[in-house]
């Protein structure tokens, strides 16, 4: 008992410091100089910590702006994306309508199409409705792309719900869309919570869409902004360091904000045996 204690203490400690070392090593690298970032042997920790990748990054870059944009794209299809998939999965969940398989079926098929594919047409159709490098446009190909897949989630935990509490609600008067409201989705918090940061973290971290749609300086995204430290001939790891430990710090605080909805159990103590 104590051997197998110990190899599963000593298999996670080591399987942590595998984790953790790539995040160590961002964050090293963000305060080393420039000096230092390529001295032989590997300087684990640098002789002085510096914040000038930080400063050029806010003075000469303009990351607050990028940070601003990211931000804004993010919540608002994370949001947009995460109410209709509420409304839809209640949809698919508590009617039984023709077709419904069908679009069920539609929905996992678009998930299985590569982007790229669609791409030519979809840039026609952006450039044709003068969406181009404009945050409204990208947050409109991010609610399209997102909508399937966190309907489908929603499906899934509408269906975990007992439809016992939507009719006691409706019993004591409550319209259904009252006893959605009051009830069920209160319920559901866990899952809500779930699905929007999953949208919400697909948005922030994508790059394809976002680089082929948005140019122009005023409506760069995060993803786009870093991508730019790569050049032809060299690539700023300073500055793609302290950029993507800044980049790092809003999901870390939306995941703070809202983990006890995560945690907390689906319909625990919803209903009385």
């Amino acid at each position: 008992m104590i051997v197998r204690r110990t190899a599963k203490v000593v298999v996670l400690g080591v399987w942590l410091l595998i984790t953790i070392f790539p995040l160590y090593w961002v964050v090293i690298t963000s305060l080393k100089p420039k000096s230092e970032i390529f001295s032989m042997p590997l300087r684990y920790w640098p002789e002085e910590l510096t914040f000038e990748h930080y400063a050029e990054l806010f003075s000469f870059a303009d990351f607050g702006r990028y940070l601003l944009n990211s931000m804004v794209v993010a919540l608002v299809s994370a949001a947009v994306v995460t109410v209709i998939g509420v409304l839809g999965g209640y949809v698919l969940a508590r009617f039984d309508f023709p077709g419904r398989g069908a679009l069920m079926l539609a929905f996992l098929v678009t998930q299985m199409i590569p982007l790229f594919i669609a791409l030519g047409p979809l840039y026609l159709l952006m450039s044709d409705m003068e969406l181009l490098n404009r945050l409204p446009g990208l947050m409109v190909v991010y609610i399209a792309m997102l909508v399937p897949f966190c309907t489908i989630i929603m499906r899934g935990f509408h269906e975990r719900v007992p439809a016992a509490l939507e009719e006691a609600a409706q019993v004591d008067g409550a319209s259904r869309l009252q006893a959605m409201v009051r009830v069920i989705i209160p319920v559901m918090l866990p899952g809500i919570a779930a699905t929007f940061i999953f949208a919400f973290v697909q948005v922030w971290n994508e790059l394809f869409l976002a680089i082929t749609f948005i140019d122009s300086e005023d409506a760069k995204t995060v993803p786009v902004a870093m991508n730019s430290f790569i050049t032809q001939y060299d690539i700023d790891w300073g500055s793609m360091a302290a950029a993507t430990v800044v980049s790092v710090i809003p999901t870390l605080v939306l995941f703070a904000a809202i983990r006890r909805y995560i945690v907390e159990g689906l319909t625990a103590g919803a209903v009385k045996g």
